[in-house]
């Protein structure tokens, strides 16, 4: 990558938002000018990102002149009302919500998997939802080699993916469980100090939540494969960090065990964790802080004896992989094949 480009973070001070800061340094992203946006509340506090001391301004529709890229962690709806501006003002957004996912016109996009779909942008590219991009980047290496016809997945999604508020509650009523209070949700719909429940998201009337049918319908459109069949059951879990999810995969033609790790070993953004002897697969607590989805439990599905299907388990941190460090892929591969609108000369 050369030259420096103009970025706005839009939503900078929610949990994504901050760890887009934190992966921008970390991958030495070519940052000109950083355009911190977020609303009214936090206008004004200060932020430091390489060494500079930056305020963060209020979101408006004249925040983009000069943008070039926009990483927006917003809200559907502010999405909604806001990405449209900084397209017209020339930027490429991508956008961490579900806004535009299954938009015909705008792609979803997971680097490992389908990169290509970059091409046809026309300035709004979707960063599909946590539990669906650390699927795919297990999924896809299988599906390239031997067709995948159904997946059954359950995850245990932890609370950092129902935003900031939602993990400082579950420290708090940690506490109050712990010192024999009850505990008092807020931001969430139950307790989930030492318990779970189904996620908290409407339920559709075939009885699917939204994050299951984001799931299915996401999945199906960066594979393009509309008669993939996937069955999820989506769980919230007394977890601070980092998604899990059990998957039961059927193939259109046998598959061994052998293979699949063999596959998931070279595969890009995966690290094989599957020691049988020590008893060790992935674990939220190892896989929290890593770029890469943690997969292990890898073996043949003894209930279907044609040898077609096989079960695993991953790990992916909801706030890296599953949010921000996808949104800021993209914004490298966009650059890397030339598809960023503007470039501006290096600042400082």
């Amino acid at each position: 990558m050369s030259g420096n480009y103009n970025v706005a973070i839009m939503g900078a001070t929610g949990a994504v938002g901050q760890v887009f800061l934190e992966i921008l340094q970390q991958r030495n992203f070519p940052v000109g000018e950083l355009r911190l946006l977020a609303s009214s509340r936090s206008a004004g506090k200060t932020v430091d990102f390489r060494g500079d001391t930056l305020t963060i301004q209020e979101l408006s529709k004249d925040s983009f002149e000069g943008i070039d890229l926009v990483l927006s962690s917003a809200n559907g709806s502010l999405s909604r009302e806001f990405v449209p501006a900084a397209v017209e003002a020339g930027a490429v957004v991508v956008d961490n919500t579900s806004a535009f996912r299954m938009d015909p016109q705008v792609p979803l996009v997971v680097p490992e998997v389908n990169s290509a779909d970059l091409d046809d942008h026309q300035g709004i590219v979707a960063n599909p939802n946590c539990s669906t991009i650390i699927m795919v980047v297990v999924l896809w290496p299988l599906y390239e080699q031997i067709r995948i016809r159904r997946v059954v997945v359950s995850t245990y999604q932890a609370i950092s993916g129902a935003g900031a508020a939602a993990m400082a509650e579950l420290e708090q009523q940690t506490r109050d469980v712990l010192a024999g209070k009850a505990a008092a949700p807020k931001e969430l719909p139950h307790p989930i100090a030492f318990n779970l429940f189904s996620h908290n998201s409407a339920i559709g009337p075939d009885g699917y939540c939204e994050e299951e049918e984001k799931m299915i319908r996401e999945t199906r459109k960066m594979f393009h494969d509309d008669d993939l069949r996937i069955t999820p059951s989506c769980i919230r879990v007394p977890v601070p960090r980092t998604h899990s999810e059990t998957l039961n995969i059927e193939f259109a033609e046998p598959m061994d065990e052998e293979r699949v790790r063999e596959i998931l070993s070279s595969a890009p953004g995966v690290t094989l964790v599957d020691n049988r002897e020590a008893n060790h697969f992935p674990m939220p607590l190892e896989a929290s802080g890593e770029d890469d989805v943690f997969v292990g439990r890898i073996r043949r599905d003894l209930s279907q004896p044609d040898g077609r299907g096989i079960d695993l388990f991953l790990c992916g941190d909801q706030l890296r992989k599953g949010a921000a460090l996808n949104a800021v892929q993209i914004a490298e591969t966009l650059i890397e094949r030339g598809l960023l609108k503007r470039e501006v000369a290096a600042v400082g």
